[in-house]
């Protein structure tokens, strides 16, 4: 949270409060920092505020609202009152010391000062500048609704009480980072999520002591978890407000950070990174579909290619009739190698996705095909079946819902790969045991990763294998601890 803050309290004079925000804020240096000073009933008033953060429309409204005072009211009016009670808005709250003030200023509100008096007005006109809510491009759906979280954490608490128009939701606002002093927001159902679950949360991210959050809901992240060099995503980010307001009706706690258009849902599982909002957007039978073609896609993202090479290195593991699954073609480069050089186009591929401009990026991906396709067989850079099974793990790659899940899988297959060639089947018998005893050892909050697989859960694992329609859907997962374990009145 940063040091300690000094309680200076606010001056009565307007000159040294004046003083104080150019010698220390920059008034008068920065252009976008300003005071409008206007004289109410023979009492000078300054106006603090920051151009671009705050509406001028509503700061306007304001000023015209104070300065009729002068033809209307006593000149033996108390000031004061008189201001606090004409400040048209639904947001106005006191500020007694002058770093509050330039918190307050600096996050976009703005703030009256009256000569004479040692406490302040902060009135709350804020405009962020931002996009609307709009469908985000990492979990679409082809039927659901398209208001996805954005930078603007006011506009994302708003879309998620929408959804849960209950008494009980909570969100509990800090400010972490010594210079940014970025708003976080902790979201909880009162009567739903573990207390102790909450307390931790909120113990973390106070502990936090940084000059800014400018990577926002990452930084939080990696304060929270200490996941250090583990590639598996101990924390789940959804963009998608039905998403964020499901999980806190399970009990879950989120983190909203201002300029962050996802939020984090603690705690969570490997299988909580597995699903997808479009199973729950379709009938239970289809939605239980989607969700298996998903689970072989993820699966043949991990053990496809370290399978596929153990035979090549020992075909007579192979019965005759899957023999023509290749190599069937011999080149000079070691399958190995061309394996690791397929994965890394296809990383190539990907990064050149993201960073070529969208008018670009058909052109770009036409160019990869042919280079990397046909050409590159033809020559004999590459065999068929290379080709083919690392396009294959790459499809199980992009299946996977979660961006993070999928990058570290495929560091996960890579180790496989290598195992593979070292050891052959023992390290691929090994490497599989090593892969599943290390995700069994990781805990995210104190919550098993592998959770409801080890330690073993029938009822929950069963809710995993297959999409339960809502009305079955009756008990919380017992995995967050909920307080009330039942979403619907027990009969």
């Amino acid at each position: 949270m940063g040091n300690q803050k000094s309680k200076t309290p606010l001056p009565t004079d307007l000159m040294a409060t004046e003083k104080f925000m150019r010698d220390k804020v920059g008034l008068g240096v920065s252009f976008d920092l300003g005071v409008r000073k206007v004289k109410i009933l023979k009492k000078e008033v300054n106006v603090y505020y920051v151009n671009g953060l705050c509406d001028t429309a509503y700061v306007i409204e304001l000023l015209k609202e104070l300065v009729n005072l002068n033809d209307n009211e006593l000149v033996d009016t108390n000031v004061f009152s008189l201001i606090q009670n004409r400040l048209v808005n639904q947001s106005v709250s006191p500020v007694y010391t002058l770093d509050e003030l330039v918190d307050q200023v600096l996050t976009g509100l703005v703030v009256f000062v009256i000569q004479g008096d040692s406490t302040g007005l902060v009135v709350d006109v804020r405009s962020y500048p931002g996009r609307q809510p709009s469908e985000p491009d990492t979990e679409k759906v082809v039927r659901g609704s398209r208001d996805g979280y954005v930078e603007n954490i006011i506009v994302n608490t708003a879309l998620t009480r929408r959804r849960i128009h209950d008494e009980r939701l909570r969100f509990e606002i800090m400010k972490v980072g010594e210079r940014s002093k970025t708003d976080i927001a902790v979201a909880y159902l009162k009567d739903v999520a573990n207390p102790d679950l909450v307390d931790t949360v909120k113990k973390k991210i106070e502990a936090i002591h940084i000059d800014g959050l400018t990577m926002a809901d990452k930084t939080v992240e990696e304060f929270m978890v200490k996941q250090g060099y583990n590639p598996y995503p101990l924390v789940r980010y959804t963009e998608r407000a039905d998403v964020g307001a499901t999980h806190i009706l399970e009990g879950h706690v989120l983190v909203f950070v201002d300029t962050s258009p996802s939020v984090i849902i603690t705690p969570t599982t490997f299988f909580h990174h597995v699903q997808h909002a479009e199973e729950y957007r379709q009938s239970p039978a289809i939605g239980t579909f989607v969700r298996w073609v998903r689970f072989i896609g993820i699966f043949a993202s991990l053990f496809l290619l370290p399978l596929w090479y153990l035979f090549v290195l020992h075909p007579e593991l192979l019965p005759n009739q899957l023999a023509f699954i290749g190599p069937n073609d011999k080149t000079h480069i070691p399958i190995l190698l061309q394996l690791l050089i397929g994965e890394l186009g296809v990383e190539f591929m990907r990064l050149a996705a993201i960073h070529t401009p969208t008018p670009l990026s058909t052109a770009m991906g036409l160019v990869a095909a042919v280079l990397i396709g046909q050409i590159a067989i033809d020559v004999g850079f590459f065999v068929g079946e290379v080709i083919l099974y690392v396009a294959i793990v790459a499809v199980g790659t992009f299946a996977t819902p979660s961006i993070e899940l999928s990058v570290a899988n495929k560091i996960t297959r890579l180790y496989l790969l290598f195992a593979v060639a070292l050891f052959g089947v023992p390290g691929f018998v090994v490497g599989i045991t090593v892969f599943i005893v290390y995700l069994t050892n990781v805990k995210s909050l104190k919550t098993p990763y592998l959770w409801p697989f080890i330690p073993f859960n029938l009822a929950a694992f069963w809710q995993i294998l297959v999409r339960k329609s809502m009305p079955g859907s009756k008990i919380r997962p017992s995995i967050v601890h909920p307080q009330n374990q039942f979403k619907q009145p027990k009969d």
